[in-house]
């Protein structure tokens, strides 16, 4: 899958392990890295459907993004880039081929 990030902070934050240890700590970066991995292994938004990380379709104010579990509560947070609605509404997962990755945050305490 093709991942863009929102800023470079974020990036850095994703793809290099000593910041995310730094920013996170030991059990989130780890956990983090874990997903980043799966995120760029899989073909479509599809492929992480099943995996560990519990990608979820966020609602609400938040209507359009996912999230993927870190430790909680933080949730590592994208939007798909393009995709396909279906004929009875929602998103085609599997027509999703690209993220941007929006966040690291614990949206719960909001």
């Amino acid at each position: 899958m093709d991942i863009v990030f929102r800023n470079r902070q974020l990036q850095e934050l994703c793809n290099v392990s000593k910041a995310s240890r730094r920013a996170l700590g030991v059990r989130c970066a780890s956990l983090l890295r874990k997903r980043m991995d799966d995120l760029r292994a899989a073909i479509s938004l599809e492929d992480m459907r099943h995996l560990p990380g519990r990608c979820h379709e966020l609602t609400g104010e938040r209507a359009g993004e996912f999230a993927l579990d870190l430790e909680h509560p933080k949730r590592l947070v994208l939007m798909p880039v393009g995709g396909t609605e279906r004929s009875a509404g929602g998103l085609d997962w599997s027509s999703v081929t690209a993220v941007e990755i929006t966040e690291i945050v614990d949206y719960h305490g909001k």
